[in-house]
């Protein structure tokens, strides 16, 4: 603070570099890379007045460029590129790798890319430039051919929760069409013939294979099939909550709601508070999200593991690293039916 009272800013100072380290130690720069890096050959005297510049100028390596330099050419960072980082989903998947990343000591590189083709194919360009050691991808974009070139360069790629299009590549999903079924079939069972469906954007293969399942169920079950009841391209709360209002006010309503997304889920959810429905129409939500077990109804879920996605993920990248060359993997993980209310109301009427 000045004597005023006004901030006083402080001075730009760059950071130290390796030169200014053998500056003060009083040796050669290769000497003080030696010591940096921890290579034998350097006399105790040398070494020790290195490490005291080292330790007064507060020098910090640029690991990136000793990366390059070693023979490896490893830099201990993964870049992943997900759909939105606020999402819960997403945001496990991303703990999940930096925990499995943490035993190994690399880093995590992360970004969102909000159902953009451009965004993805930026986002991994930047982490390409950076040197990244291997890519774990939600992709949005339609055709990921694009990485053919990262791929037959030896850097390691996994897919997470949607497949690549054009390119063969290990990829870590979720049973997207046996979990939609599952949660058709428990509105079914509990007495529901007019099952609404509020889903993601088309375009989004997950949303397309939970469609799937929703028509398959309702085939199966001999449901009535009423175009008007399946609202497609939600992706937001409020999106959602428009959607289910105008439903939940049309001539003839649903009297359960099947939403395949947590964002819809929650969407849904203001609308029947609003409406004051929230005990009369009964939901299953696609997707867990926190606080489901905390509203009133509790919200009944097909849940996904994201976490068990994120450790597979790493451990399938980390494996490619260590040398694995065998055939792409695909795997694909059951989801949980998880029961708490919302989805056990039973129609008013028939």
């Amino acid at each position: 603070m000045s004597r005023n009272g006004d901030p006083v800013a402080t001075p730009y100072r760059p950071r130290p570099t390796l030169h200014d380290v053998a500056a003060m130690a009083g040796v050669s720069i290769k000497t003080a890379s030696r010591v940096v890096n921890g290579e034998n050959g350097v006399t105790p005297a040398k070494v020790a007045a290195v490490r005291r510049a080292v330790l007064q100028l507060d020098y910090r390596p640029n690991v990136s460029a000793s990366a390059l330099r070693r023979a490896s050419g490893r830099t201990a960072a993964i870049g992943m590129v997900l759909e939105d980082l606020a999402n819960p989903f997403s945001s496990a998947l991303l703990r999940a790798v930096e925990d499995a990343a943490n035993s190994r000591q690399v880093l995590i590189l992360a970004g969102s890319v909000d159902e953009d083709q451009e965004r993805e194919r930026s986002l991994v360009r930047a982490f390409s430039e950076r040197r990244v050691d291997g890519l774990i991808i939600a992709p949005v974009g339609e055709d990921q051919g694009y990485l053919r070139a990262e791929l037959e360069a030896g850097t390691p790629l996994v897919f997470v929760d949607r497949l690549p299009q054009g390119l063969p590549a290990d990829c870590v999903l979720s049973d997207n069409e046996g979990g939609a079924r599952a949660a058709v079939h428990h509105l079914a069972d509990t007495g529901h013939r007019r099952i609404a469906y509020l889903g993601d954007l088309q375009i989004v293969p997950t949303a397309q294979q939970r469609f799937a399942g929703y028509q398959r169920a309702c085939l199966e079950r001999g449901l009535p099939w009423n175009p008007a009841h399946h609202v497609h391209d939600l992706h937001t709360i409020d999106e959602a909550a428009t959607a289910t209002t105008r439903l939940l006010r049309s001539d003839e309503p649903p009297t359960a709601l099947f939403a395949s997304q947590n964002l819809v889920t929650i969407g849904a959810i203001t609308a029947l508070q609003q409406l004051g429905l929230e005990d009369t129409v009964a939901l299953v939500g696609f997707d867990d999200f926190p606080m489901a077990d905390l509203l009133k109804p509790r919200v009944s879920v097909i849940a996904q593991d994201p976490f068990q996605m994120g450790r597979v993920a790493a451990e399938l990248l980390f494996q490619r690293l260590d040398g694995d060359r065998d055939a792409p993997r695909r795997m694909v993980l059951p989801t949980t039916t998880i029961l708490r209310g919302s989805g056990e109301i039973t129609p008013a009427s028939p």
